[in-house]
């Protein structure tokens, strides 16, 4: 590992925590390039289970230097609520750094999240309401402010006041709503302003000298491939991009200067919120696949849509960021279930497709097709490839060949030493 890149492959919720986690212990540096607080990391360890949102899966190992990059929103309440969760259990945050150039979340941000999903009704996008998407719309409307501008009083001053203005005039006219306190929540961002100095540095210029001196480098995203701004199921996607070339932008870094990518998949599919979901399942299997795989939120605790694994999905995702491998997670979860399905392509009306459509219209109207294989018994004791059930190695095969894609982990239980590692990084 030089530098590596870990995707979401699906639509987000793939374990890209626990593989970050574990790859961490041979990593230098572990970058968070894009998202917010509106997406969690489960990490399990020493029986110990962390839930992580803003701060990087390499938390845990007190010696890696971690990093929140420009293309990240921060909200300094619940960046400075994660950092005493960590240290209440013993995790120090002294080598974490966050980019000045990163774009703070205000209380009218998620506000205005939380008013135009609830004025959607029943055409609600199913966001958080954590203010990502207002936050990310200042940002390109160029009136965000970023942490270098919080860090100096008379210039967040000026900023504030102007946006603070806007804001409550929008929210009075739009949603009657009398707004916020100039004063107030100049004082209150002031003093998250002191919290979080010591950790504000340019971190394009860490990551940059890192990967000159021939230390390892790993970038994590949040979310996945499906839920990207341009190539997701749009607008039932999140407002930054979290395919591998959002790392370039989110982090501050030269595309010749990434190695490898690494696409994180379930080995079944899951989706939170609304949108069209070809593999969907409505009965016992569905139901079984998510109580067994603990397919809840990690942020908002909501259940997940659980399905058959795509693989006209990941072929694109393979395609979208250039997988150089494949992870797949959650291969134990497949236990015991007598056949188990694959979706190989969509039948659209009397056209059979084997790319991901984009109009919504069209893929709502795709059924799959699908190629049955036989389902296998407990597996996560096992800890060699090879050893795994004949049933188990063709369906991981099967993977490989229609995805076009070698896959280079396993993943058969939450643990770290649940972990089999085919190719080394």
């Amino acid at each position: 590992m030089s530098s590596l890149v870990i995707v979401g492959a699906q639509w987000g919720d793939e374990g890209k925590g626990k593989l970050t986690d574990y790859l961490a212990e041979k990593a230098d540096v572990v970058v968070r390039y894009q998202g917010g607080n509106n997406a969690g990391h489960t990490v399990e360890v020493d029986n110990e289970t962390y839930k992580l949102q803003l701060i990087p899966s390499g938390i845990l190992y007190p010696d890696k230097q971690c990093i929140i990059g420009n293309g990240v929103v921060l909200d300094p309440e619940a960046f400075l609520n994660e950092i005493r969760n960590l240290e209440n259990r013993g995790i120090s945050a002294r080598n974490l750094r966050i980019s000045d150039r990163a774009h703070i979340i205000f209380p009218y941000h998620k506000k205005i999240d939380e008013l135009s999903e609830l004025k959607r009704g029943s055409d609600d996008i199913g966001t958080t309401k954590k203010g990502i998407g207002p936050c990310y719309a200042d940002k390109t409307e160029r009136i965000g402010i970023r942490v270098c501008d919080l860090l100096k009083k008379e210039v967040l001053a000026k900023k504030l006041k102007v946006n603070v203005e806007l804001k409550n005039a929008y929210l009075k006219k739009m949603y009657d709503f009398e707004g916020y306190s100039y004063d107030e929540m100049l004082a209150k961002y002031l003093e998250y302003a002191e919290q979080i100095r010591p950790f504000v540095e340019d971190t394009s210029v860490l990551i940059y000298d890192a990967i000159k001196a021939g230390r390892k480098v790993l970038f994590e995203g949040a979310q996945g491939t499906l839920l990207d701004l341009d190539f997701g199921t749009y607008p039932y996607v999140t407002s930054s991009h979290p395919i591998a070339g959002g790392v370039c932008i989110g982090a501050g870094v030269g595309p010749a200067l990434i190695g490898k990518v690494v696409g994180v998949v379930k080995a079944y599919t899951t989706r939170v919120g609304k949108g069209p979901f070809p593999t969907e399942l409505f009965d016992e299997t569905g139901e079984h696949i998510r109580i067994v795989g603990k397919e809840f939120g990690t942020v908002t605790g909501r259940p997940r849509r659980c399905g058959w694994f795509d693989a006209v999905i990941v072929r694109y995702a393979a395609r979208i960021s250039g997988l150089t491998g494949i992870a797949v997670t959650k291969l134990d979860t497949l236990s015991n279930i007598p056949t188990i399905k694959m979706c190989v392509g969509y039948r659209l009306g009397k056209k059979i497709i084997r790319d991901f459509p984009a109009s919504l219209e069209d893929l709502e109207k795709c059924e799959p097709i699908y190629e049955k294989f036989k389902g296998w018994g407990d597996i996560s004791d096992i800890t060699e490839y090879n050893k795994l059930p004949t049933s188990v190695l063709r369906y991981l095969e099967r993977i490989e060949e229609i995805c076009g894609t070698r896959i280079s982990l396993l993943s058969v239980g939450p643990k770290r030493s649940q972990t089999i590692m085919i190719d080394k990084f």
